[in-house]
């Protein structure tokens, strides 16, 4: 783990920025009630119920040292999903350089990549 928690710490390398990737799947709701407003004195309120519209991935891509991020938004999460957020950052966001690519795909498991 600390190998890879050193990978935050080195200097800015413009030929080979570091990207840090995450991922995570939302839940896609509306509401069914309106809310009601609030009043002085009062907050608004709103009601638990709620209607379930699906789901959505969300693919995170960050170069803090670069000052840049990205989120690409897909229907499912599948390996095809992946492959294409990964081929996009190389082929699109970061064409002309070697990245470091920083990833979690499970919680507190950091891998690194590209070295």
């Amino acid at each position: 783990m600390e190998d890879v928690l050193a990978v935050y710490t080195r200097p800015r390398d413009p030929d080979r920025p570091l990207v840090c990737l995450d991922e995570t799947s939302k839940q896609l709701i509306a509401e069914t009630r309106v809310p009601i407003p609030m009043k002085r004195g009062r907050p608004a309120r709103f009601d638990y119920e709620y209607e379930r519209n699906g789901t959505a991935n969300l693919f995170m891509l960050f170069a803090p040292l670069e000052g840049w991020r990205h989120v690409k938004v897909t229907d499912r999460h599948t390996a095809v999903d992946y492959a294409h957020v990964l081929k996009d950052l190389a082929d699109i966001h970061f064409a002309d350089e070697r990245t470091r690519q920083a990833q979690a795909p499970l919680p507190f498991n950091l891998t690194e990549s590209g070295d």
